[in-house]
């Protein structure tokens, strides 16, 4: 069975003097650009069966407003303190352990974790796309993959490239 598999960074956030990363909000940008990323999924007909957020406050943000934009289809998010703190090699770990009967996931996350994440599954098929992506993963990307066969047994190479975008509002 396809899967498809949607990694997002957050969108732009603020850098106030004083507070821990973990409490950072949305930017005014970030507020105009997290919707963008769920308007460019649903127009792209990208179906977001789990999604598993961050548990830092620009991700939630970001989740909450992108969600609006799917409408019905938008699950309630699996708040994760192991996004907030993932390596890409912990983001692929928590890919791995998704229920079999999933067949369409979105992480939202930080950089540089979540965009080297996308980096390493992406297989090479898709070079202009790909060039795009790893010329930088910036704030409000979203990069969509086929997965084939079971989540459990993805790795580094293992995915398509099929959408990517850097939302902007």
């Amino acid at each position: 069975m396809a899967r498809t598999l949607v990694l997002i960074r957050h969108a732009k956030a603020v850098h106030p003097e004083g507070r821990d990363d973990h409490a950072r909000r949305l930017a005014d940008q970030g507020r105009r650009d997290a919707p963008v990323i769920g308007r460019w999924l649903h127009e792209q007909g990208v179906p977001v069966d789990v999604a598993i957020v961050s548990s830092a406050r620009r991700t939630m943000e970001t989740y909450r407003l992108l969600a609006t934009e799917l409408g019905a289809r938008a699950p309630d998010p699996v708040v994760s303190d192991d996004v907030y703190y993932g390596s890409a090699g912990d983001l692929l770990e928590i890919v791995r352990a998704l229920p079999p009967e999933t067949s369409s996931a979105a992480i939202v996350g930080h950089n540089p974790g979540i965009g080297m994440l996308a980096s390493a599954l992406d297989d090479g098929t898709s070079l202009i796309e790909a060039t795009r992506m790893r010329a930088g993963f910036p704030t409000s990307s979203v990069a969509v993959f086929a997965v084939d066969g079971d989540w459990a047994t993805v790795d580094p190479g293992g995915a398509r490239l099929v959408g990517y975008a850097v939302a902007r509002g």
